[in-house]
């Protein structure tokens, strides 16, 4: 990265998981998608693959949506045209929980356990541009050199992944993006198959325009 990297931990530590578009309580606002659940509204920017899109109808024709929700959690996730859940590319999501009284920087903890599981340890690094400012995150980076053995459908691949956290008055969230690729080495930040510039464009993306509300 151009900019030093301030590391949070190196862990011996990655991934998580289509329908139409119209099956998710989603809308346009100004640009930019909405998503409304659980009382609450997260507003987020269009997948970088649809950056140009102006309304839901254009987006039905470049993303494929998966949604889930029951009464304490809510998952959105975005594939490209053509894409699903078992073959992806990249993928943009968002999760809602009603835990409001989670700090997020334990709710960022156990994100990273969970991804953690389908990792080799020996490929993990995490980064952030930015220092925490008390409950106030910066997007944190995360990448995985190559995935566990374990994950069979992955093999002799790796990931990018850039995860931001954010509070309501009643909950709080995350919007992510995930490249899959190729394995890499993970120590070596100049070699990883996802540009700085294509990172670093993201990272300011979901710290800036990114929003969680208490529904109206």
């Amino acid at each position: 990265m151009r900019r030093p990297l301030i590391a949070v931990c190196l862990l011996f530590v990655a991934p998580v998981y289509a329908q139409g578009l119209g099956d998710a309580p989603l809308s346009e606002v100004d640009g930019q998608l909405a998503l409304d659940a659980l009382g609450q509204r997260l507003v987020m920017p269009m997948p970088d693959w649809a950056a140009e899109t102006k309304s839901l109808v254009e987006l039905s024709d470049k993303a494929l949506a998966r949604y889930s929700e029951d009464d304490s959690q809510a998952q959105l996730e975005l594939y490209r045209a053509g894409e699903n859940e078992k073959f992806w590319t990249t993928m943009y999501g968002a999760r809602l929980s009603t835990r409001a009284s989670m700090s997020l920087q334990d709710f960022r903890t156990s994100v990273i356990n969970v991804y953690a599981q389908g990792c080799d340890p020996d490929t993990i690094a995490l980064f952030q541009l930015e220092p925490d400012e008390g409950d106030v995150l910066p997007p944190l980076g995360y990448v995985c050199g190559a995935y566990a053995d374990h994950i069979i459908d992955f093999v002799g691949e790796g990931e990018v992944m850039i995860m931001g956290f954010y509070r309501s008055e009643v909950g709080i969230g995350m919007v992510y993006q995930e490249w899959r690729t190729p394995r890499f080495d993970a120590s070596k930040s100049d070699t990883w198959p996802i540009s700085p510039d294509e990172i670093e464009a993201r990272i300011a993306q979901l710290k800036e325009q990114v929003s969680l509300l208490r529904a109206d």
